[in-house]
């Protein structure tokens, strides 16, 4: 604040202080140090960038570097987070996917744009892009075989509760038709190599299939995610009449817990390692040969504590096969025990974490159905 006149620094010390101001605007990051001297919020170093490029919207000023005078701190005070979320976030359908700093560039971009730049929850009942309850347009996906990306036509439908993919435009008959209450669609920008990369999977036969998509614009993929998600509410509502709309906001699109490498050896544990990549999802510890493959080569149910799981650090003495990285971690079932090492120490820590958070949790009855197919299944 160099340059800043010792009254108004103290003004504006006072207002940053304030407990509603504690939290980025936009993503809840802790102690946020930039602010909005047009819309009066105060937000993080990495919100601040995104500001910065719709400055017909929005200025934005370093709090500790920046001079600001006695008019625009009197514009914070008489704003600040709580007075600019009631007027910009007064209207958020309740499956709208709010990013927070963990999220992606084009999920906080597109949040940040939608509330200032089109001011899509201000009015009540306004139409959005995403909440018609159909939506078709072009996704360029990833070839199962090929590994290219290609334009491909998909149909998002409430009516019928599903999502198809169609491989021409005018083929009359889609390659999938997948019903909404199976799906599950996160970003994946690294894995899948592009900003707006967007990875749909669902459950055929109760395996999981994946499929990899983008598409150039950052608004239009943003939509597709919330028009998934918006249609997921809507068959819930239909489908558990009494749950509430938290609960239901709960059981719609999911991050994954954990992903990346590891070695696994087989059942016997006598085989060589092999270097796989793991995605948690939820109880499903899927492991692939490739990050992109579309079908896992195996799945590992994780259950509850309670039940009889849990996760050990390092492998059992006299473990047998050949392994080239050596922090272990084993995964003891009722029926068995899995093996797998990790490159790092910081790899295994975190792997474990996740487990932990799973195994901590007690079962749902689906989730008893779904531990009592992998039992049939093995």
């Amino acid at each position: 604040m160099a340059g800043g006149n010792e009254r108004s620094m103290k003004a504006l010390k006072e207002v940053w202080k304030r407990a509603e101001n504690s939290l980025c605007a936009d993503c809840s990051k802790p102690d946020p140090d930039w602010a909005s001297s047009t819309l009066g919020v105060f937000i993080c170093l990495s919100c601040s960038g995104i500001h910065r490029n719709i400055p017909s919207i929005s200025k934005v000023k370093s709090l500790k570097m920046d001079y600001w005078d006695d008019a625009q701190v009197q514009f914070l005070a008489k704003h600040g987070n709580a007075v600019t979320k009631a007027i910009y976030e007064a209207h958020i359908p309740i499956y709208y996917y709010q990013p927070t700093y963990k999220d992606c560039q084009v999920l906080r971009e597109q949040w940040i744009r939608a509330k200032y730049e089109r001011k899509e929850f201000t009015e009540l009942g306004k139409q959005l892009p995403y909440a018609d309850g159909v939506k078709e347009g072009i996704l360029w996906k990833r070839g199962r075989d090929s590994g290219q990306f290609l334009p491909r036509k998909f149909l998002l439908s409430e009516r019928e509760g599903c999502l198809k993919y169609f491989t021409k435009q005018d083929a009359k008959e889609p390659k999938i038709n997948v019903k909404i209450d199976v799906i599950n669609a996160t970003f994946q920008p690294e894995k899948i190599g592009n900003p707006n990369g967007l990875q749909i999977t669902y459950l055929k036969d109760n395996k999981t299939r994946n499929i990899f998509v983008y598409h150039e614009s950052g608004k239009e993929v943003v939509d597709w995610f919330n028009a998934i998600r918006s249609v997921q509410f809507h068959y819930l509502k239909v489908a558990f009449p009494i749950a509430s709309d938290n609960e239901i906001k709960n059981r719609l699109t999911r991050n994954f817990l954990k992903e990346g490498y590891m070695e696994k050896t087989g059942p016997k544990q006598r085989e060589a390692f092999k270097k796989r990549w793991f995605t948690l999802d939820h109880r499903r510890l899927m492991y692939f040969k490739d990050p992109l493959d579309a079908f896992a080569k195996g799945e590992v149910f994780v259950g509850s504590g309670e039940n009889g799981y849990s996760i050990q650090k390092g492998l059992p003495s006299g473990t047998q096969g050949n392994f080239s990285w050596h922090y272990g971690i084993t995964i003891v079932t009722p029926d068995r025990e899995y093996l797998f090492t990790c490159e790092t120490e910081s790899d295994q820590l975190e792997w474990i974490r996740a487990f932990t958070s799973v195994i901590n949790q007690a079962m749902t009855p689906q989730e008893y159905a779904i531990e009592a197919y992998f039992k049939f299944k093995s």
